[in-house]
């Protein structure tokens, strides 16, 4: 009887009931084009409260088209130059737009280039003459970027990139599924508010620098468990400090070392996907787990008292084995 009591025992199918569905569920994620790092990962999202999103490149497709451009007192083929020259050493998506806007520009060489994360870019001329590429707003807010030469106003504009095609499905989805929704950017407030009241974000933040939002997503995780999706280096320090970090593929590659989960080819509308698939995963788990009690519960008294053999008791475990076999096949093929 004690023999019995113990193969029965043996936890073969609960050692086998959480694995197996994680690597079932790692696996059709990655057959979606879903990345997910770690084994906790997709229970944390299943479980999230409020998913934050990255207005620039997230939301939206990250391709500027240039809107109001004024030069004041300056000749406009050396400012286009000068801007050129500037954003040519960033990999925000602005700055790649803005290269490409202007790479037919003249020539300029600036030296002592810098950027500051959240703010703008810096640099000076061969005559000591200081450059700043800045976010921000003048001339009764007019323009969302200007360009300063020596502190003065040199030039500004505005810049207009559309919302990502199925970002409206991907917020309306997690409002379904009562998780908050927050929409938190470092742009000005006019271009995040128009993004926000057009998807219908539960809460909007505008002009938010990398510090900001990191205290922001600190305070938010006091309430629950938080997911953020962003693509930049300004991104980076909050998809770390949130429970659960997502980028897409094409983001920099400090946003996708700071991320959990990975979006291949920029899909936005995968983040549904991965949210269903981790829900599924979590629900898969619980199952087995449920199986294999069940059968621990019943075969170890029958076992005690000696209705069962060690040699029927050896060849018990298939019947949770199966049990596990088919939930978890299930989940593959279901998804």
């Amino acid at each position: 009887n004690s023999i019995a009591v113990l193969v029965i025992a043996c936890p073969c199918a609960m050692g086998l009931a959480t694995p197996t569905a994680i690597m079932v569920g790692l696996g059709r994620s990655a057959a979606n084009g879903i990345l997910i790092k770690g084994a906790t990962t997709a229970e944390q999202f299943a479980k999230t409260n409020s998913v934050v999103f990255d207005k620039t490149g997230t939301i939206t497709t990250g391709n500027f088209s240039i809107e109001q451009f004024k030069v004041f007192h300056a000749d406009s083929d050396k400012v286009a130059g000068i801007i050129h020259e500037l954003e040519k050493h960033s990999s925000h998506p602005i700055a790649v737009s803005l290269v490409q806007h202007f790479k037919s520009s003249e020539k300029i060489t600036l030296r002592n280039i810098t950027e500051q994360k959240g703010v703008g870019m810096f640099g000076e001329d061969n005559n000591g003459n200081s450059y700043q590429l800045i976010s921000g707003t003048a001339i009764n807010n007019v323009f969302n970027i200007i360009l300063l030469e020596n502190e003065e106003l040199l030039a500004g504009f505005n810049i207009r990139d559309e919302v990502k095609p199925g970002a409206a499905e991907v917020i309306s989805y997690f409002k379904s599924q009562g998780i908050k929704t927050i929409l938190l950017s470092g742009d000005i407030a006019i271009k995040v508010n128009e993004v926000g009241a057009a998807l219908k974000f539960d809460e909007v933040r505008s002009n938010m620098k990398p510090a900001e939002k990191l205290q922001f997503i600190e305070s938010l995780k006091k309430s629950g468990t938080v997911s953020m999706v962003g693509d930049g280096i300004n991104d980076s320090p909050a998809l770390e400090k949130a429970d659960i970090g997502i980028s897409m593929s094409n983001a920099t590659q400090i946003a996708i070392n700071s991320a959990g989960i990975i979006l291949l080819n920029g899909q936005l509308e995968k983040l549904i996907q991965a949210h269903q698939l981790s829900k599924l995963k979590l629900k898969t788990i619980r199952q087995n787990l449920f199986w294999a009690f069940i059968y621990n519960i019943i075969a170890i008294p029958i076992a005690a008292v000696g209705l069962l053999s060690p040699m029927i008791a050896a060849l018990s475990p298939v019947i949770p084995n199966c049990t596990l076999w088919y939930f978890n096949t299930m989940f593959h093929y279901l998804n």
